[in-house]
Protein backbone atom coordinates (compact mmCIF):
# COMPACT_ATOMS: atom_id res chain seq x y z
CA UNK A 1 0.00 0.00 0.00
CA UNK A 2 1.42 3.42 -1.35
CA UNK A 3 1.04 6.56 0.91
CA UNK A 4 2.28 10.07 0.06
CA UNK A 5 2.79 12.68 2.72
CA UNK A 6 2.11 16.40 1.97
CA UNK A 7 3.57 18.79 4.78
CA UNK A 8 1.53 22.01 4.23
CA UNK A 9 2.35 25.38 5.23
CA UNK A 10 1.57 28.31 3.08
CA UNK A 11 1.05 26.05 0.24
CA UNK A 12 -3.31 26.47 0.08
CA UNK A 13 -2.65 28.24 -3.63
CA UNK A 14 -0.86 24.97 -4.86
CA UNK A 15 -2.02 22.10 -2.60
CA UNK A 16 -5.62 21.17 -4.01
CA UNK A 17 -3.59 21.16 -7.78
CA UNK A 18 -0.73 19.22 -6.26
CA UNK A 19 -3.63 16.69 -4.39
CA UNK A 20 -5.20 16.22 -8.19
CA UNK A 21 -2.01 14.99 -10.01
CA UNK A 22 -1.34 12.50 -7.54
CA UNK A 23 -2.18 9.18 -9.75
CA UNK A 24 -4.30 6.21 -8.92
CA UNK A 25 -1.24 3.62 -8.27
CA UNK A 26 -1.69 6.13 -4.54
CA UNK A 27 -3.64 4.52 -1.70
CA UNK A 28 -3.11 6.82 0.89
CA UNK A 29 -2.36 10.68 0.59
CA UNK A 30 -1.90 12.71 3.77
CA UNK A 31 -1.82 16.29 4.13
CA UNK A 32 -0.60 17.31 7.41
CA UNK A 33 -1.13 20.80 8.04
CA UNK A 34 1.44 22.30 10.16
CA UNK A 35 0.04 24.91 12.08
CA UNK A 36 -0.69 26.58 8.50
CA UNK A 37 -1.97 30.38 9.07
CA UNK A 38 -3.31 30.22 5.61
CA UNK A 39 -6.05 26.59 7.15
CA UNK A 40 -4.92 25.02 4.26
CA UNK A 41 -5.83 21.70 5.97
CA UNK A 42 -9.28 22.72 6.77
CA UNK A 43 -9.23 24.65 3.40
CA UNK A 44 -8.32 20.56 1.97
CA UNK A 45 -11.55 18.96 4.49
CA UNK A 46 -13.82 21.54 2.37
CA UNK A 47 -12.14 21.76 -1.33
CA UNK A 48 -11.19 18.19 -2.00
CA UNK A 49 -13.18 15.46 -2.69
CA UNK A 50 -10.42 12.51 -3.29
CA UNK A 51 -11.58 10.32 -0.83
CA UNK A 52 -8.02 8.89 -0.55
CA UNK A 53 -7.28 12.02 1.13
CA UNK A 54 -6.82 11.81 5.56
CA UNK A 55 -5.92 15.39 6.93
CA UNK A 56 -3.97 15.49 9.85
CA UNK A 57 -3.49 18.91 12.19
CA UNK A 58 0.05 19.83 13.94
CA UNK A 59 -1.29 21.61 17.19
CA UNK A 60 1.99 23.36 16.74
CA UNK A 61 3.87 24.28 13.78
CA UNK A 62 6.57 21.67 14.09
CA UNK A 63 8.39 22.56 10.49
CA UNK A 64 8.47 20.37 7.77
CA UNK A 65 10.18 17.47 9.20
CA UNK A 66 7.86 17.40 12.25
CA UNK A 67 4.88 17.54 9.68
CA UNK A 68 6.54 14.55 7.45
CA UNK A 69 7.30 12.63 10.98
CA UNK A 70 3.30 12.82 11.34
CA UNK A 71 2.44 11.74 7.88
CA UNK A 72 4.81 8.76 8.84
CA UNK A 73 3.81 7.69 11.51
CA UNK A 74 0.55 7.76 10.89
CA UNK A 75 1.56 5.71 7.16
CA UNK A 76 3.32 3.19 9.51
CA UNK A 77 -0.24 3.11 12.18
CA UNK A 78 -2.62 2.33 8.85
CA UNK A 79 0.40 -0.66 7.68
CA UNK A 80 1.13 0.89 4.51
CA UNK A 81 4.64 -0.20 2.87
CA UNK A 82 6.03 2.62 0.40
CA UNK A 83 5.80 6.25 1.82
CA UNK A 84 6.16 8.79 -0.68
CA UNK A 85 6.82 12.51 0.47
CA UNK A 86 6.10 15.26 -1.97
CA UNK A 87 6.08 18.92 -0.96
CA UNK A 88 2.86 20.71 -1.76
CA UNK A 89 3.76 23.63 -3.24
CA UNK A 90 4.25 22.32 -6.98
CA UNK A 91 8.11 21.88 -7.55
CA UNK A 92 7.63 18.18 -7.56
CA UNK A 93 5.76 16.41 -10.62
CA UNK A 94 3.29 13.42 -8.96
CA UNK A 95 2.97 11.90 -11.61
CA UNK A 96 6.75 10.93 -11.31
CA UNK A 97 5.70 8.77 -8.02
CA UNK A 98 5.91 5.72 -9.89
CA UNK A 99 9.00 5.59 -11.21
CA UNK A 100 10.20 7.41 -8.10
CA UNK A 101 9.18 3.88 -5.82
CA UNK A 102 9.99 1.64 -8.45
CA UNK A 103 14.02 0.76 -6.59
CA UNK A 104 12.19 -0.01 -3.68
CA UNK A 105 9.15 -2.56 -4.91
CA UNK A 106 12.54 -3.96 -6.24
CA UNK A 107 14.30 -4.24 -3.10
CA UNK A 108 17.31 -2.43 -4.44
CA UNK A 109 16.59 0.27 -1.91
CA UNK A 110 15.33 1.07 1.04
CA UNK A 111 14.78 5.19 0.14
CA UNK A 112 15.20 6.90 -3.10
CA UNK A 113 15.47 10.89 -3.42
CA UNK A 114 15.22 13.42 -6.25
CA UNK A 115 18.13 14.81 -8.17
CA UNK A 116 17.83 17.67 -9.67
CA UNK A 117 21.68 18.15 -10.57
CA UNK A 118 21.60 15.38 -13.03
CA UNK A 119 20.15 17.43 -16.07
CA UNK A 120 21.74 20.42 -17.27
CA UNK A 121 18.79 22.47 -18.58
CA UNK A 122 17.09 21.70 -15.37
CA UNK A 123 19.99 23.25 -13.80
CA UNK A 124 20.10 26.03 -16.03
CA UNK A 125 16.48 27.24 -14.47
CA UNK A 126 17.23 26.79 -10.86
CA UNK A 127 18.15 30.46 -9.21
CA UNK A 128 21.99 31.00 -9.08
CA UNK A 129 22.15 31.56 -5.13
CA UNK A 130 20.26 28.11 -4.74
CA UNK A 131 22.40 26.24 -6.88
CA UNK A 132 25.30 27.32 -5.16
CA UNK A 133 24.30 26.79 -2.04
CA UNK A 134 22.77 23.40 -3.05
CA UNK A 135 26.13 22.22 -4.54
CA UNK A 136 28.25 23.30 -1.31
CA UNK A 137 25.21 21.05 0.93
CA UNK A 138 25.51 18.25 -1.23
CA UNK A 139 29.28 18.08 -0.74
CA UNK A 140 29.25 18.49 2.82
CA UNK A 141 26.54 15.67 3.37
CA UNK A 142 28.89 13.31 2.00
CA UNK A 143 31.65 13.40 4.16
CA UNK A 144 28.75 13.93 7.03
CA UNK A 145 26.57 10.89 5.97
CA UNK A 146 28.66 8.74 3.77
CA UNK A 147 26.79 8.76 0.84
CA UNK A 148 29.25 9.61 -1.82
CA UNK A 149 26.85 8.53 -4.52
CA UNK A 150 24.19 11.00 -3.43
CA UNK A 151 23.51 14.29 -5.02
CA UNK A 152 20.88 17.33 -3.69
CA UNK A 153 20.56 15.42 -0.28
CA UNK A 154 18.23 18.81 0.39
CA UNK A 155 15.25 17.57 -1.97
CA UNK A 156 12.23 16.74 -0.52
CA UNK A 157 10.77 14.57 -3.37
CA UNK A 158 11.46 11.46 -1.45
CA UNK A 159 10.27 7.59 -1.18
CA UNK A 160 10.82 5.18 1.97
CA UNK A 161 10.26 2.07 3.00
CA UNK A 162 7.61 1.23 6.05
CA UNK A 163 10.12 -1.07 7.30
CA UNK A 164 12.83 1.27 7.31
CA UNK A 165 10.66 3.46 8.70
CA UNK A 166 10.34 1.36 11.61
CA UNK A 167 14.09 0.94 12.57
CA UNK A 168 14.59 4.91 12.85
CA UNK A 169 14.32 7.06 15.72
CA UNK A 170 11.68 9.04 14.46
CA UNK A 171 11.61 11.23 17.54
CA UNK A 172 15.62 11.83 17.48
CA UNK A 173 15.31 13.04 13.66
CA UNK A 174 15.31 17.51 13.62
CA UNK A 175 11.94 18.75 12.77
CA UNK A 176 12.71 21.63 10.86
CA UNK A 177 14.76 22.11 7.52
CA UNK A 178 17.85 19.94 8.25
CA UNK A 179 15.10 16.98 8.26
CA UNK A 180 16.35 15.84 4.91
CA UNK A 181 20.46 15.61 6.00
CA UNK A 182 19.57 14.22 9.51
CA UNK A 183 17.28 11.61 8.11
CA UNK A 184 20.56 10.86 5.58
CA UNK A 185 22.83 10.81 8.38
CA UNK A 186 20.38 7.90 10.41
CA UNK A 187 19.69 5.80 7.42
CA UNK A 188 23.50 5.63 6.86
CA UNK A 189 23.86 4.27 10.70
CA UNK A 190 21.51 1.49 10.01
CA UNK A 191 23.38 1.12 6.82
CA UNK A 192 20.54 1.65 4.74
CA UNK A 193 20.73 1.66 0.49
CA UNK A 194 19.52 4.96 -0.94
CA UNK A 195 19.30 5.60 -4.54
CA UNK A 196 19.34 9.07 -6.49
CA UNK A 197 16.12 9.93 -8.94
CA UNK A 198 17.14 12.28 -11.65
CA UNK A 199 13.87 14.67 -11.89
CA UNK A 200 13.38 18.66 -12.95
CA UNK A 201 12.28 20.40 -10.75
CA UNK A 202 9.96 24.03 -11.33
CA UNK A 203 10.67 26.95 -10.01
CA UNK A 204 7.84 29.43 -10.74
CA UNK A 205 5.85 31.81 -8.09
CA UNK A 206 6.12 29.66 -4.86
CA UNK A 207 7.76 31.05 -1.66
CA UNK A 208 10.47 29.06 0.42
CA UNK A 209 10.44 29.86 3.86
CA UNK A 210 14.02 28.71 4.19
CA UNK A 211 16.35 31.45 5.09
CA UNK A 212 20.17 31.42 4.20
CA UNK A 213 21.10 33.03 7.97
CA UNK A 214 19.20 30.26 9.24
CA UNK A 215 21.22 27.49 7.14
CA UNK A 216 24.85 29.30 7.62
CA UNK A 217 24.10 30.14 11.72
CA UNK A 218 22.15 26.82 12.48
CA UNK A 219 23.26 23.81 10.17
CA UNK A 220 27.64 23.83 10.70
CA UNK A 221 27.26 22.77 14.65
CA UNK A 222 24.62 20.15 13.43
CA UNK A 223 26.63 18.60 10.94
CA UNK A 224 30.04 18.24 12.96
CA UNK A 225 28.29 16.85 15.76
CA UNK A 226 26.39 13.83 12.79
CA UNK A 227 30.08 13.63 11.32
CA UNK A 228 31.54 12.38 14.51
CA UNK A 229 28.90 10.33 15.25
CA UNK A 230 28.88 8.73 11.74
CA UNK A 231 32.55 8.12 12.46
CA UNK A 232 31.88 6.11 16.01
CA UNK A 233 28.91 4.43 15.06
CA UNK A 234 30.24 2.66 11.81
CA UNK A 235 34.05 2.53 12.34
CA UNK A 236 34.81 1.92 16.14
CA UNK A 237 31.03 0.85 17.41
CA UNK A 238 29.91 -1.27 14.99
CA UNK A 239 33.19 -2.16 13.17
CA UNK A 240 36.52 -2.16 13.49
CA UNK A 241 38.46 -1.81 9.96
CA UNK A 242 41.26 -1.27 8.44
CA UNK A 243 39.80 2.48 7.94
CA UNK A 244 39.44 3.07 11.42
CA UNK A 245 43.14 2.58 11.96
CA UNK A 246 43.95 4.62 9.49
CA UNK A 247 42.06 7.11 10.98
CA UNK A 248 43.73 6.88 14.42
CA UNK A 249 46.57 6.79 13.36
CA UNK A 250 46.03 9.81 10.46
CA UNK A 251 44.76 12.20 13.27
CA UNK A 252 47.45 11.18 15.76
CA UNK A 253 50.06 11.73 13.66
CA UNK A 254 48.97 15.13 12.27
CA UNK A 255 48.06 16.62 15.42
CA UNK A 256 51.49 15.32 16.71
CA UNK A 257 53.48 16.90 13.47
CA UNK A 258 51.12 20.46 13.83
CA UNK A 259 51.70 20.87 17.72
CA UNK A 260 55.96 20.00 16.77
CA UNK A 261 55.64 22.67 14.05
CA UNK A 262 53.58 25.22 16.35
CA UNK A 263 55.92 24.79 18.71
CA UNK A 264 59.46 25.08 17.09
CA UNK A 265 58.23 28.02 15.18
CA UNK A 266 57.33 29.49 18.13
CA UNK A 267 61.02 28.81 19.64
CA UNK A 268 62.87 30.34 16.25
CA UNK A 269 60.57 33.65 16.64
CA UNK A 270 61.33 33.76 20.52
CA UNK A 271 65.47 32.99 19.97
CA UNK A 272 65.92 34.59 16.63
CA UNK A 273 67.32 31.25 15.40
CA UNK A 274 66.51 29.52 11.91
CA UNK A 275 65.18 26.15 12.23
CA UNK A 276 67.38 23.64 10.66
CA UNK A 277 66.37 21.37 8.13
CA UNK A 278 66.13 18.32 10.43
CA UNK A 279 63.93 20.39 12.77
CA UNK A 280 61.77 21.20 9.75
CA UNK A 281 61.78 17.90 8.76
CA UNK A 282 60.67 16.64 12.17
CA UNK A 283 57.59 18.27 11.96
CA UNK A 284 56.81 17.89 8.36
CA UNK A 285 57.17 14.47 8.24
CA UNK A 286 54.15 13.34 10.81
CA UNK A 287 52.32 15.90 8.59
CA UNK A 288 52.63 14.17 5.45
CA UNK A 289 52.23 10.65 7.19
CA UNK A 290 49.04 11.91 8.68
CA UNK A 291 47.90 12.86 5.82
CA UNK A 292 48.20 10.30 3.68
CA UNK A 293 46.58 7.75 6.20
CA UNK A 294 43.88 9.97 6.32
CA UNK A 295 43.16 10.26 2.72
CA UNK A 296 43.78 6.53 2.49
CA UNK A 297 40.30 6.62 5.24
CA UNK A 298 38.97 8.48 2.73
CA UNK A 299 39.07 6.15 0.09
CA UNK A 300 37.89 3.42 2.12
CA UNK A 301 34.89 5.62 3.59
CA UNK A 302 33.58 6.42 -0.25
CA UNK A 303 34.11 2.66 -1.19
CA UNK A 304 32.00 1.60 1.80
CA UNK A 305 29.03 3.23 0.62
CA UNK A 306 25.82 0.65 2.05
CA UNK A 307 24.39 -1.05 -1.58
CA UNK A 308 23.15 -4.27 -0.34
Amino acid sequence: MIAVVIPSYKVKKHILQVISEIGENVDKIYVVDDKCPQESGKFVQERCQDKRVTVLFNEINKGVGGAVKTGYKQAIADNCTIVVKLDGDGQMNPKLIPELIQPIINNAADYVKGNRFYFLNSLLKMPKMRLFGNSMLSLINKFVNGYWNIMDPTNGFTAISVETLKMMPLEKIENRYFFESDLLFRLGTIRAVVHDFPMHAKYEDEESNLKITKVLLEFPPKYMTRFFKRIFYNYFLRDFNIASIELLLGTIFFLLGTLIGIYRWYQSAVTGMTASAGTVMFASLPIILGFQLLLSALNFDIKNIPKK
